[in-house]
């Protein structure tokens, strides 16, 4: 795309597989300098951890001098209704152990990365954080009570940070994705995926370079005015819901 990220020192968490893959290598595509953080990957970064965090934001500013992007991608999914009830009973519920892991990830994770980069962002006088929501947290979904509440708690970070960290030069802003066709989705049922296509205008799934590409273009200067945004990358979905 052209987007002179040339230089550009970049962190992606969960860039390993999917979504995360597709945007380092959008990155490292513009000429970026792209560093992977991931737990299926070396040097394996839990993003949960502030130790483990704070160790690898340290080993890039030494190697790279700075840091310019931090993209929040790493996350995961464990569904399960709050309540599920059948017959007049109770069947089964979300257990803590469930909804505990997923806010640790996607909303911990989100937090603990952050507040490891944004002092050497506020020591340059620039920088880019990008989180990654969903539809789901715009407009919840069943199954996902934990999923969602941390995808509707991180375009909160968003919005929050970015008044907190303008004035330094710090840019936040966050996509929300639709129905994506990475790997993993991929392996669900046909008709489960033909479904999932026919609820989008577009009457298509997105690919992992779509959020990729935007992930870029709101890293690059192209977007300089753009902060405190969530920008929606489903095919029209969030129209029909």
């Amino acid at each position: 795309m052209d987007l002179n990220l040339n230089d550009r020192v970049v962190i992606v968490t969960g860039g390993a597989a999917g979504i995360g893959r597709a945007t380092a290598e959008s990155f490292a595509a513009e000429g970026a300098r792209v560093v992977v953080w991931d737990v299926t990957a070396e040097p394996k970064i839990d993003v949960t951890s502030r130790e483990s965090v704070e160790r690898a934001v340290d080993d890039v500013v030494k190697e790279h001098g700075r840091i310019d992007v931090l993209v929040n991608n790493a996350g995961i999914v464990r569904d399960a209704q709050l309540v599920k009830w059948k017959d007049g009973a109770v069947v089964s519920t979300m257990d803590d152990a469930t909804f505990d892991a997923v806010v640790n990830v996607n909303l911990k994770g989100v937090f603990v990365c952050t507040r490891a980069v944004v002092p050497h962002m506020i020591r340059a006088g620039r920088g880019v954080i990008l989180n990654a929501s969903s539809i789901v947290g715009l407009y919840g979904n069943f199954g996902q009570t934990n999923y969602a509440a941390t995808k509707a708690g991180v375009i909160s970070f968003t919005q929050t940070w970015a008044r907190e960290l303008g004035r330094y030069g710090i840019r936040v802003n966050a996509v929300a994705p639709g129905f994506i066709a990475t790997e993993m989705v991929k392996a669900m049922p046909p008709k489960v995926l033909e479904s999932m296509a026919a609820k989008a205008p577009l009457g298509r799934m997105g690919e992992p370079d779509d959020i990729a590409n935007a992930y870029a273009w709101l890293a690059s200067d192209a977007a300089r005015f753009v902060s405190g945004a969530v920008l929606s990358v489903d095919g029209g979905l969030v129209l029909g819901t």
